[in-house]
């Protein structure tokens, strides 16, 4: 059943959490079941996202700081479901975004004690400047930046691979190959993390953090006791401080480098006798080569497993020395194979995502990797036809089908209309039958860039976004317009929850919302609070109507609660 499932969950675009809520299946009693009957010495059965919470939890974190967003989000949900999480007082709530959860997290550690903060690759840009930051001011109590990046984009704007964070900071990176490596890392990255004093990224992809796998559990650790940085200048970043502290980042990299040239994490195999051709693979990446063989062991070929980095240079000359051409493989962007052209020499041919060996976009898969070592491979097995993926859309009877009827009915009456909208279930407004947007980009980007509009003559300029993303990074936006009284209307499509990443609880619900909006400077006359139902369609056209030709800014709160809590309550 258990293959089956998940095959079922990528064609449908589906985490596992997501069918499980349209079976009316119990998560965990479904987890419980399954680690009753694939325990193997002792072992346990985890998605990747819950080897890592479990190893934090083991590890002796004091707390967890997230912002929802998949291939990410079970982690923190995973600790938030555990009951020694409150007993051990570890803090895990959602935070408003990614930067948020950067600081806090690095507030904890500046008290001495371990933390993580866990985010999608695309999170890590929201968080980007306390993140390199952080690499100035180094860590205290240890630091795991888990970071979930989402090659095929299947729930994603883009591929961006996080490895060029690690490098671009200056900051150590392990990338697990398996559940049971992803367990462990957490254990090494804060050994690491304390011993070099740096922030530590953990990079997993989706296939790892959504597929199950046997872990070993470690002894757990007790959590560390407050102790503040010996150096009290060390965290404020004043130029004479940060030139300093930059100066002792740069000199950390040789050691970094060491440690990944000798690290346990990066297998260096050149007992085959075939050295024709080597393997250089990363990551989840090398499971793929070993599949095609029969395990590692049977590869043929002298090959290089990385999984640490900086990139372990010596071990590259080492792999090279003996072999006339080299295969990259790597999940993500051509990352090590770019700079092996500055580390190899001119006549050693290198094969592998630049040159088209491997497809330069989306996942890695054996058949792909089969392809590129000339193996004949009968190709991917078809699902049946009930399997067959399908659009995505919106739930019967979401209240954002309303919201787009209404706002489409304005659209009919004035082409001129433009909707800038944000990341969330309501981005399906882009697809038929509603093609009611015009731009999705980033997490609060549908505010901004209606602003930006609006101040380019664009009339009536629209921004859509929902309640949670309001709170992640709508507010500074509206700031914005409200500062300089622009004319639009921002629609806030309060659904009382997180939920295109599964219903987890919105950081503006219990009244919040109203009193951001307020708070930000917006006239009360223009703020309308209206219940997107079928019956109120003429009475919610009508009030859009009246947001459009108001002076300045108007927000609409278009509010129901999203269908998949009402079914849960």
């Amino acid at each position: 059943m258990q293959p089956i499932l998940y095959s079922i969950c990528d064609r449908l675009k589906l985490n596992e959490r997501r069918l499980f809520k349209l079976l009316n299946v119990n998560t965990a009693s479904f987890n419980h079941k399954l680690q009753g009957t694939v325990r193997m010495n002792k072992s346990e059965l985890f998605l990747g996202d819950e080897a890592l919470a479990q190893g934090a939890l083991d590890a002796g974190i004091s707390g967890a700081y997230a912002y929802p967003g998949t291939p990410s989000t079970e982690i923190l949900e995973y600790i938030q479901s555990l009951p020694e999480t409150a007993e051990n007082s570890v803090h895990c709530d959602w935070s408003s975004n990614e930067k948020t959860a950067m600081e806090e997290a690095l507030g904890m550690s500046y008290a001495g004690k371990r933390a993580i903060a866990c985010m999608k690759h695309v999170g890590l840009n929201v968080a980007a400047d306390a993140f390199v930051n952080s690499a100035i001011t180094g860590a205290n109590g240890g630091l795991i930046v888990i970071v979930a990046d989402d090659p095929s984009m299947h729930s994603s704007q883009n591929e961006q691979d996080t490895r060029f964070y690690a490098k671009f900071a200056g900051v150590p990176l392990l990338e697990p190959a398996n559940q049971q490596e992803a367990y462990d890392m957490v254990f090494a990255g804060f050994e690491l993390s304390e011993k070099m004093k740096l922030p530590v990224i953990i990079r997993l992809t989706t296939r790892l953090a959504h597929s199950r796998g046997n872990v070993i559990r470690k002894d757990k650790l007790q959590q560390n006791e407050i102790q503040y940085p010996e150096d009290d200048r060390q965290f404020i970043l004043l130029p004479a401080n940060a030139r300093r502290n930059y100066d002792a980042l740069i000199e950390k990299q040789k050691e970094l480098t060491s440690l990944s040239n000798s690290s346990e994490y990066n297998t260096l195999n050149l007992g085959a006798e075939n050295s024709e051709m080597g393997i250089i693979a990363t990551g989840i990446a090398i499971n793929y080569v070993a599949e095609l063989f029969g395990g590692r062991d049977a590869i043929p070929y002298p090959y290089l497993a990385v999984r640490q980095y900086p990139i372990p240079a010596q071990q590259i000359q080492e792999i090279f020395s003996k072999c006339d051409k080299i295969l990259f493989v790597e999940e993500g962007a051509p990352f090590i194979e770019e700079m092996a052209c500055g580390i190899l020499p001119n006549d050693l041919k290198i094969s592998g995502r630049l040159d088209g060996t491997l497809p330069r976009t989306g996942e890695l898969n054996p058949d792909a990797v089969a392809k590129a070592l000339g193996i004949a491979t009968e190709g991917v097995a078809q699902l049946p036809e009930v399997c067959k993926p399908r659009p995505p859309q919106l739930c019967k009877a979401c209240p954002h089908i309303d919201s787009y009827n209404f706002i489409n009915e304005i659209i009919a009456a004035d082409a001129n209309t433009r909707v800038f909208a944000d990341i969330g279930c309501y981005t399906l407004g882009a697809l038929p039958p509603y093609n009611a947007i015009h731009t999705t980009v980033d997490m609060g980007a549908s505010i901004t860039m209606a602003k930006g509009a609006a101040d380019a003559g664009v009339h009536p300029s629209l921004a859509v976004i929902g309640d949670s993303t309001f709170g992640h990074s709508g507010i500074t936006g509206l700031l914005d317009a409200c500062y300089e009284n622009t004319k639009m209307v921002v629609l806030i499509l309060d659904n009382d929850t997180t939920a295109m990443t599964g219903t987890q609880d919105s950081i503006v619900a219990n009244g919040i919302l109203d009193k951001l909006v307020n708070g930000c400077g917006v006239n009360p006359e223009n703020v309308h609070v209206l219940n997107p139902l079928p019956k109120n369609h003429e009475e919610n056209t009508v009030t859009l109507k009246k947001a459009i030709d108001q002076d300045g800014v108007s927000v609409i709160i278009a509010r129901r609660p999203c269908i998949q809590i009402r079914r849960s309550n």
